[in-house]
Order: C-alpha cells, then sequence, then structure tokens
C-alpha cells in the first residue's frame, strides 16, 4: 500500500534527468472559493491523516460513494511482481478491490440519480458541429440506456462479451456505452477518426461480438463517409456478429455499403425496444472496459479496468479535484474515446449527478471562438482542457480574448473553476488560461495521471492548494508519487527522476489484455524491489516537495551528457511573445550525440528555417538568446524551424516521434493518431525548402 516518506533521498551522481527552468509565481486559492469547496484545508489534512493510518480503510470510505447491491467481503489482496522461488523470474503482479462486492455502473450513473428525485435534472446539453442541439436529462438518459440495453441482448451480447465502439462525439456515445455496461459486457472506445487499420487491430484484439459506428461524422464543417472503413476493418473477423449503425449524416453520405444480416440500424432496433431496463449487479472485480495506448512505440497495449474500484476513484477524485457542486455545468472537451472522457465525461460527472455539456466538433470550427459561444450558451461552469488546445487559443487570440463588452465579444463569468490534462502545461499557457478564461480568479486543477492509472494521481486541491503555473504539485489523499533515480531511491529537492507510484489504488488498471507479462514488464518490474509502478514519465521535485513534469523518459533529450526535458525547452519557447507552440526533439549529432532542433509555431505565422530566410535567421537568434538566459546555454537548439503547425494526437499529444523522422529524412512511423495528418507533408516542405 501506500508507503511513508523515504528518508534515503540523496543527490545522484548523474542525475536521470536534469530539470533547470524556475517558476516562481504563486496563486493561493481565493478566499470565496475556499469558503464553500468540497475539500477544506482542514479536510485535506485529515483525509490524508486517515489515509495514512489505513488506507485500504480509506478507500473503503471513498467506496460508500457508490450504491452497492452487495458489500464485499475482501477490501483488498495485493500480489506483487516479486522473484519466483523456482526460476528467479518475476511473477505477474495482481491486484483486486472490494472482491465479493457487487455492483452496476449504469445504476450508479444514471438510476440512482432518477430514484432519488432527480429525474428532471439535465445530464448533457449537446451540440453538433453544425449547430443541432438536444438536452437530455437524467430521466430521458436512463429510459435511452434502457432501450440501448435491450437492443444489445436481442442483438445476442451478454456479460463478459467485447463491444467496440468507434463514433464521434454524441449522446448515443454516451447511451451505448452506459448500455454495454448496464448488461456487464465489456465496452472498448475506439476514436472515430482512427484508421481501418487502427480499428481492426482492435476489433481483433478483444475478439468484439459487436461494433457501434456511424454512417458517416461531420469534420470541420464536411460530411465524411465512416461506414466503409468499419467494413474493412472488421472484414473476416470471425468474432463479429454485428456492425450497429447510427444515422448521423444520412444522405450526405450515400452509397452506404451494407451487410444483411448483420448490419443493424441503430434506430430501427432501439427505438422500439422497451424504455424500462432491470439491471443486474456484477462483481466489483468484473471487467468494465479496455482501453487502448496510443500504439507510438511497439505494439498498442489493451489495459483493462474493473469495475467497483475504477469507479471509487473515479468518484472521489471527481468530487475532490472538480469540486463538483448540484448546479455546476461541467464541460470536459477530450474525445470520448479518450480516458480522459472515461473518467470525466462518461462516469464522473454522472457519478456525482453532474450536468455536462458534449461538443461533437472541432474548436475552431466555423469560427475560432466557438469553444467560447458554447461556455456563454450553457453557463458553463467547469472548463477542462488540454494544453494543445490553449496554447492553439493563444495564437488564435494573440491580442486575448474578447470580453461581453466588446464587439462580437464573449461572456465567460459562469466559469469558477478550469483543468488541464493530457500533458504538462507551460507555465505562460497556465497563465493565459487563467487570466482570459479565469478572469484571474478561477483556480487551475493541472491534473496528471494516465489510461494506466484510471483516474487523476496528482493534481491541486482547488479550495486549499497553492498553485504554480506548470505543476501539478502533489499526489491527492490516497495515494503516494515519488521521483526516484535508477536505484529507485527518492531524488534530492532540485533534481530530476522518473516518476512513480508508491503503492497501489482502486483505479488502475489490472492487466493487459491477453497479455500480463507485458502489464508486468511494463509497469512493475524496473522497480519491482521497491514495488513502485513506474508511469514512464520523468518529473522533478522542487524545495517544497512539489512536482513538475519533465515529460515522457522516451522523449528526454541526451547532450553532451546532459539530459534535458523537451517540456522545459518548449516552456521557456512558449514563454517568449513571439511563440505560441513548441515542440522540441533531439536528432542524431556527431559532435554532441544529440541535438536539440525546436520546431516552432510563430504567433504572426512566420514560416521557414534559420538558415534560408533573414526572418527566421532573426527570430531565430532571438529565440535562442531568451532560452540561454530562461535556461542556460546547454538548452540553445541548434536548429529552429518555423512551421504552421505541429503533429499532434488526437488526444491533443504533440507526437515528437513524427518530428524526429522528418528532421532525419527518415519514413515516417505510425500516423494514424494524427489529428491532422496534412502537417507532416507541410512540416517537411519547409524543411526541404
Amino acid at each position: 500500500m501506500n508507503g511513508n516518506p523515504r528518508t534515503d533521498a540523496a543527490e545522484p551522481a548523474h542525475p536521470t534527468i536534469s530539470g533547470l527552468l524556475e517558476e516562481h509565481r504563486r496563486f493561493p486559492a481565493p478566499d470565496v472559493f475556499a469558503a464553500r469547496a468540497n475539500v477544506t484545508a482542514a479536510d485535506a489534512a485529515a483525509l490524508r491523516a486517515e489515509a495514512t493510518a489505513d488506507p485500504v480503510a480509506f478507500w473503503e470510505r471513498q467506496a460508500a460513494r457508490l450504491d452497492w447491491a452487495e458489500p464485499w467481503h475482501t477490501a483488498h489482496t495485493w500480489h506483487p511482481a516479486l522473484p519466483d522461488e523456482a526460476t528467479g523470474e518475476l511473477t505477474v503482479p495482481q491486484a483486486e478491490w472490494f472482491a465479493g462486492g457487487r455492483l452496476n455502473a449504469s445504476v450508479n450513473a444514471v438510476d440512482r440519480h432518477v430514484a432519488a428525485g432527480r429525474g428532471d435534472k439535465v445530464a448533457f446539453f449537446f451540440e453538433g458541429e453544425r449547430g443541432d442541439r438536444r438536452t437530455l436529462t437524467y430521466a430521458e438518459l436512463q429510459r435511452e440506456v434502457a432501450k440501448a440495453a435491450h437492443a444489445l441482448t436481442e442483438l445476442g451480447v451478454v456479460a463478459g462479451d467485447r463491444v467496440v465502439v468507434y463514433l464521434p462525439v454524441l449522446l448515443e456515445t454516451v447511451i451505448a456505452t452506459l448500455a454495454i455496461t448496464r448488461i456487464g459486457a465489456v465496452h472498448s472506445l475506439v476514436f472515430g477518426g482512427f484508421s481501418a487499420e487502427a480499428l481492426r487491430f482492435r476489433v481483433e484484439d478483444t475478439r468484439a461480438k459487436l461494433v457501434i459506428t456511424t454512417d458517416g461524422q461531420f469534420r470541420r464543417g464536411t460530411a465524411v463517409p465512416v461506414k466503409a472503413a468499419v467494413d474493412e476493418a472488421v472484414a473476416g473477423v470471425a468474432s463479429v456478429e454485428h456492425v450497429l449503425v447510427i444515422r448521423r449524416t444520412g444522405d450526405e453520405t450515400p452509397d452506404l455499403p451494407w451487410t444483411p444480416g448483420r448490419d443493424v440500424w441503430w434506430h430501427e432496433i432501439v427505438d422500439r425496444q422497451p424504455d424500462v431496463h432491470d439491471a443486474q449487479s456484477f462483481d466489483a472485480e468484473h471487467p468494465l472496459f479496455i482501453i487502448y495506448t496510443s500504439g507510438t512505440t511497439g505494439k498498442p497495449k489493451g489495459l483493462v479496468h474493473t469495475t467497483g474500484g475504477y469507479l471509487t476513484h473515479v468518484a472521489y477524485s471527481y468530487w475532490a479535484v472538480f469540486d463538483a457542486k448540484p448546479d455546476d455545468v461541467y464541460w470536459c472537451t477530450a474525445d470520448l474515446a479518450w480516458v480522459t472522457a472515461h473518467s470525466y465525461v462518461h462516469y464522473g460527472p454522472l457519478l456525482t449527478g453532474t450536468t455536462s455539456v458534449l461538443y461533437e466538433g472541432t474548436p475552431n470550427t466555423p469560427h475560432p471562438g466557438r469553444h467560447f459561444e458554447i461556455i456563454e450558451r450553457y453557463g458553463v461552469t467547469t472548463y477542462y482542457t488540454a494544453p494543445t488546445l490553449i496554447r492553439s487559443l493563444m495564437t488564435w487570440f494573440p491580442e486575448g480574448v474578447p470580453g461581453a463588452s466588446a464587439p462580437g465579444g464573449y461572456d465567460l463569468s459562469s466559469i469558477r473553476l478550469l483543468g488541464s490534462v493530457g500533458e504538462a502545461i507551460n507555465p505562460e499557457a497556465w497563465i493565459w488560461f487563467r487570466s482570459q478564461i479565469g478572469a484571474d480568479a478561477a483556480p487551475i486543477v493541472d491534473t496528471w495521471w494516465q489510461s494506466e492509472t484510471g483516474a487523476a494521481v496528482m493534481a491541486p486541491l482547488p479550495g486549499v492548494s497553492t498553485l504554480k503555473p506548470g505543476s501539478s504539485l502533489g499526489a491527492l489523499p490516497g495515494l503516494t508519487t515519488r521521483v526516484v533515480d535508477e536505484q529507485g531511491a527518492d531524488v534530492a529537492p532540485g533534481h530530476g527522476g522518473y516518476l512513480v507510484v508508491d503503492g497501489t489504488w482502486p483505479g488502475m488498471a489490472r492487466t493487459v489484455w491477453g497479455d500480463p507479462e507485458r502489464y508486468r514488464d511494463s509497469y512493475w518490474a524496473r522497480f519491482a524491489d521497491r514495488g513502485y509502478f513506474f508511469s514512464g514519465d520523468g518529473a522533478k521535485i522542487d524545495a517544497d516537495g512539489d512536482i513538475w513534469l519533465l515529460g515522457r523518459v522516451d522523449d528526454v533529450i541526451n547532450v553532451s551528457g546532459h539530459r534535458l526535458s523537451t517540456i522545459e525547452i518548449e516552456s521557456a519557447l512558449v514563454a517568449h511573445p513571439s511563440v505560441g507552440e513548441a515542440g522540441v526533439v533531439g536528432v542524431s549529432d556527431a559532435t554532441t550525440g544529440e541535438a536539440i532542433v525546436a520546431f516552432v509555431v510563430a504567433s504572426d505565422a512566420l514560416t521557414g528555417i534559420a538558415g534560408r530566410s533573414d526572418a527566421a535567421a532573426e527570430r531565430a537568434a532571438s529565440l535562442r538568446a531568451h532560452i540561454g538566459t530562461a535556461i542556460g546555454p546547454i538548452a540553445k537548439p541548434r536548429d529552429i524551424v518555423f512551421v504552421a503547425d505541429l503533429p499532434k494526437t488526437r488526444s491533443g499529444k504533440i507526437m515528437r516521434r513524427l518530428l524526429v523522422d522528418l528532421s532525419e529524412g527518415r519514413a515516417l512511423g505510425d500516423t494514424t493518431s494524427l489529428q491532422d495528418d496534412r502537417v507532416p507533408g507541410a512540416i517537411a516542405a519547409v524543411l526541404a525548402g
């Protein structure tokens, strides 16, 4: 379980990762916010004391946030990765939480709120890319989920079967997901823009019985056919018995391929079903969903999350971190297939009876202020988004977001809390976010977690924490994180190392689907002697004991023996007034081993390379000088390339691997998760001159 702080911190002879950028701005919790926060300073101290005294009992108390059909008989068991006595090989770790307890995820998300008399409360405000709108109350959601559950049963889906959901951000995506959990099947959501090849891998790996999709999708104002790609993905896959199709684009995507007997229209089978469904309960360790890592290196891993522990972690963290209030209108902008939306759209807000916003489209369709328009329309109080979007907004609104009193301005006064997720947020982007969207008052909960962790692990408590731009601060009560060196010893303040989670927790992924040894090797083998979960991220720890992310360990750049963080160099670049976004990579260099190359999106749309353009050369010299001052001469990029956009995944992360491929003239690796597949070609053209 979560251990007490170690005292064996030591300064390593060769720091794992150098943390060089300093950030000194501080923002205490506003008095007005703190006065009515779910977690006060006294509460936080009590929660931490409880978790330290008896971690299992702490999580049992958090599990009481859920409705259980039957209580558990064993709160927690953990079999760590240990050397086998006979072979010496590490065993596969196994965790259980609330074993024997029975519950239903859909009932907890929907039915219990209706039973408590809150059926008329809005569950979702939906807005389509083209402006179509729909409001769904909890009572209406309950009826829609019931009908979809009956339809799935008619199609032969039973508890334990896997269902792949390949949909955009629609109300039906949430309805389908809840219907799958209601009957005890296992959902695996796949981003609706993934290629047929990426979809096929997930269908084959899960051995899915059913795939749910649309006829087409709206992307940047255009109706794009989808069904043909699904047919390609499922062709010859013996496990797939049906493809359930939601009509979204209709006549705008004609020539719809159709396989009689296999393909079924959603509206034809769902609409005729009864709107009442008697849900069964399932064991707490019953699989809830399989979510795949992006596959940027190697085959994607299908992480398995189970029901009771995951829902406990999500419900607790949503209540504590997002300070859930009965009158909140919450908006998480993540695509519904990403883990962010699993935890903080599909489940977290619904478990607490919150009203959420769903928006189908891209943030700049048909104009860059679309998100602000939606915030104003629905009175959004909590806005949770990715650093990538924040940096994009900075470039779209270089003079700042026009206020309600300005021509064409936006009223964002409903915002009381902001959130960041996906990767480390640059301090200047954090400041812009707080100033322009939070009116210099709304706290920002900068959350660190992963698909593997299930829900937030590190985040500020908005009514308690003094915020530091760019830092998630530390672990939530009930969890413990450390920054350690190669041997697993805590690094000294001011130094960088590997970010690990000490102990187990309810929301953790239980295994990799079909490959438990990969689960062991990826997350537990490296620090098996300490029992630490290895996150794959680098981080540094400051004098206060707070943690700053330094990016993926694989993204660290080794310049003449100095291991430098891409995040810190990018943050320094974004702090320059001429820079909107930056992606920094290491490329091969005969002299230094690796050299720093910075791809910069300039706020004035400058493109080109320093050696081929006077304007680019002048700007690059200014940026190198700025980096030298902000971090030090060792961090000055060898090359600075000004580009119109960066290659990003649809979850908002910069695909630095592709930038390395482009820099070194290699064939591009897997690009199926790209947000815009035109970007690499545009960068290649700039590099070619």
